[in-house]
């Protein structure tokens, strides 16, 4: 019987041996060999899944937002300033998992400064992420949580401006986790109904 492989995994096996290469050696040292080692799988493999290193680094980028995607929705919060807060803080690295994601995430996005296929994937991302925060903001309003003259989608860029200026600090150990978590707690009190954090 022949045996049936699961391309979906098989691409996930090598997005996930690229993002260790990156953490250990850096983006520049991907490379097939180094892929298909650190995969287990022989160069040949690779090769049938991924026609140039670009796109092996496009699909890897990929994964790595899904995965943040993934635990995101797990937070299943119904409170939209909840699960604001989840998603704020699953970017940030506050944990060994999320460490590992900032770092790949980081070199992701040097190279993506001299890389068009890269940039331009940064550029569609980023506006998922704001309207993201913009839409759980209105949520919040729709539910009495916010003051209603507040404008979402400026506050989803202070949200988002926030977040990525508490990454690389915190990455470095200048911040603990403790003191992001209280800075991310801080500003969301400051963006609700006085009468809902006075309860």
């Amino acid at each position: 019987m022949p045996k049936i492989v699961d391309h979906q995994a098989r691409r996930l096996l090598i997005a996930e041996a690229v993002h260790r290469i990156i953490d250990a050696k850096g983006l520049d040292s991907v490379s097939l060999r180094e892929v298909a080692a650190a995969a287990g799988m022989s160069m040949g493999a690779v090769q049938h899944y991924f026609a140039t290193k670009e796109e092996m680094l496009r699909v890897a980028l990929e994964q790595l937002n899904a995965r943040i995607a993934v635990r995101v929705a797990a937070a299943g919060q119904d409170d939209p300033l909840r699960l604001l807060r989840a998603a704020i803080l699953e970017v940030l690295p506050l944990d060994e998992t999320r460490r590992f994601e900032a770092r790949v995430g980081l070199a992701f996005l040097a190279r993506s400064v001299v890389s068009d296929e890269l940039g331009a994937m940064m550029r569609a991302g980023l506006p998922l992420v704001l309207d993201f925060y913009a839409g759980r903001l209105r949520a919040a309003q729709a539910a009495g949580q916010l003051a209603a003259g507040l404008d979402p989608d400026q506050e989803a860029r202070a949200l988002f401006a926030l977040a990525q200026g508490l990454g690389q600090p915190t990455l470095i150990g200048l911040y603990s986790p403790q003191d992001v978590i209280a800075l991310v707690d801080r500003h969301l009190a400051r963006l609700a109904n006085p009468s809902i954090t006075s309860g």
